[in-house]
């Protein structure tokens, strides 16, 4: 054969050990994660290894697992399983974990143990955006998606169904404890003396840890309907027959009489629920709410996420999660998540028909700022009347005047352009839609996790470069490592940073 081929023998020995730096192209993702993670402030997960005494084997490095971490979340690999998995065979993981190979108990363990620190890696990423010029803050997007819990509606139960468990769990341990009763009876007989005490029974142990578990769930929905009804106690007034007046003898208008209507239909809903509540239990995860996903068209057991996008470049500047099924209350707490990160005086926060919700308007958080959010969820054609259970008060009439100008129709319009591709780029592009941990802190922590990765990759495709990671470029890729990025790449970054900055 005239033809010649290259060498692919697998057992070629290395005249050197090959370099961690020759795995990966200069512009690999995985590269601008472990220079970012340089960067990152980890003191806090330091000082937790500090309390230790030192004894023991020596522990992963914590900018190791967080490589690993942060990497994965960026690509949609979130489970400890397949990042271990991935540090043997994906060359990425394997680079960031410095050819290491921790085993999944490590990994999940350092994220159960050091989540909060882990949450608080969204508020340096925000940070390294906005010195990347990626945050102007003049069109804020507020939007919410159902994110799945790490349970399942299988095991969520009503109260009434708890209530029938219960019964019937009961009246098994009677039944049990009337069997053993007897049972001991007969071998005290047989034997001529009283057994030894050898702890319960294996059925009527478990038949007891089930009501136990049943009761605590019915307290715990008895619970939280006794807390709303006297959430709403305050407001509650005795009837009076006749029209209704103010105290000063004035009758009250027609935006007064209905806020009135609809605080007495609130009460009387939030009374019912008092003796038999509605929401259902769920025994693997108690803080997750069965919720209508929308998108899916169907009932889902999980959370409602919620985040803020600012219109420039699709950055998250605040993410938090609720247990609300909907969005109807949350546009006040969502822009004080902002306010905490970032100053928007002057901004604009745009927001559906689901956040539409005329006391949050007058709260005083939303003073310096114009809130644009549209009071019904199809627009409505000029003229024509309006639907019975659409809002009919001066706030919407003057809020749907504002919409139809040009204006006002320009900037609605950016709201669907801004926040949803970035939930599409999280649960379509990454495949994130269930969370991996379980109860209400842990979820709302996992969340700002997510999207301190959204706002990485965010930084990482623009190409523009805070001054603090050009600094990293030139102090741990150096000229003699193989692998260095070449003076033109270098040069493209710097070039970028200075165009960032000017």
């Amino acid at each position: 054969m005239n033809k010649r081929f290259r060498v692919c023998d697998l057992n070629q020995p290395f005249l050197l050990p090959p370099s961690l730096q020759e795995w990966l192209p200069e512009d690999h993702l995985a590269r601008f994660v472990a220079d970012v993670c340089n960067e990152l402030d980890l003191s806090a997960i330091y000082a937790e290894y500090e309390r230790s005494d030192g004894r023991g084997l020596s522990a992963y490095h914590p900018l190791l697992l967080i490589r690993l971490l942060v990497y994965g979340y960026s690509i949609g690999v979130t489970s400890s399983r397949a990042i271990e998995k991935a540090s043997y065979d994906n060359l990425a993981f394997r680079y960031l974990a410095a050819n290491q190979h921790p085993d999944h108990d490590t990994i999940a363990s350092f994220r159960q143990e050091h989540l909060e620190s882990l949450a608080g890696l969204f508020v340096q990423a925000l940070r390294l955006c906005s010195k990347a010029g990626l945050i102007k803050l003049g069109s804020i997007a507020i939007d919410g998606t159902k994110i799945l819990a790490n349970a399942s509606t299988r095991h969520s139960v009503s109260h009434q169904k708890l209530s029938e468990q219960e019964q019937y769990w009961q009246a098994t341990i009677e039944r049990l404890l009337t069997e053993a009763q007897g049972r001991d009876e007969q071998e005290d007989q047989r034997f001529a003396e009283g057994r030894s005490g050898d702890g319960l029974p294996e059925e009527l142990a478990h038949a007891q840890s089930r009501l136990e578990r049943i009761r605590h769930a019915k307290a715990e929905l008895e619970r939280e309907a006794q807390k709303e009804l006297e959430a709403l106690a305050p407001h509650d007034h005795p009837r009076k027959r006749g029209r209704p007046r103010k105290q000063d003898g004035a009758v009250p208008t027609d935006e007064e009489r209905q806020q009135l209507k609809k605080r007495k239909k609130k009460l009387s809903r939030a009374r019912k629920k008092a003796q038999q509540p509605s929401r259902q239990y769920n025994f693997v995860d108690p803080d997750s709410r069965v919720m209508k996903d929308n998108g899916r068209k169907c009932f889902v057991q999980g959370y409602n996420a919620q985040i803020a996008v600012d219109s420039h470049q699709q950055v998250i500047v605040a993410a938090e999660v609720t247990q609300q099924t909907t969005d109807r209350e949350q546009l006040v707490p969502m822009v004080n998540s902002v306010r905490a990160n970032n100053s928007i005086e002057n901004a604009t926060v745009v927001a559906d028909a689901g956040y539409w919700d005329t006391a949050s308007l007058h709260h005083p958080a939303l003073k310096g700022i114009r809130v644009a959010v549209s009071p019904d969820s199809q627009p409505q054609p000029p003229g024509a009347p309006l639907p019975h259970n659409a809002p009919n008060n001066e706030e919407a009439l003057c809020m749907r005047q504002w919409l139809t100008t040009p204006a006002g129709r320009a900037l609605y319009r950016v709201r669907k352009m801004t926040v949803e591709p970035v939930f599409g780029q999280i649960k379509e592009a990454r495949g994130i839609r269930r969370f991996r941990l379980r109860g209400l802190q842990r979820v709302q922590s996992e969340w700002k996790l997510i999207c301190a990765t959204h706002n990485l990759l965010k930084l990482f495709r623009s190409g523009l470069i805070p001054p603090e990671l050009v600094v990293s470029f030139l102090i741990f890729q150096l000229p003699s490592s193989p692998g260095v990025p070449s003076p033109r790449v270098l040069s493209d970054r710097l070039l970028n940073c200075a165009i960032c900055h000017a």
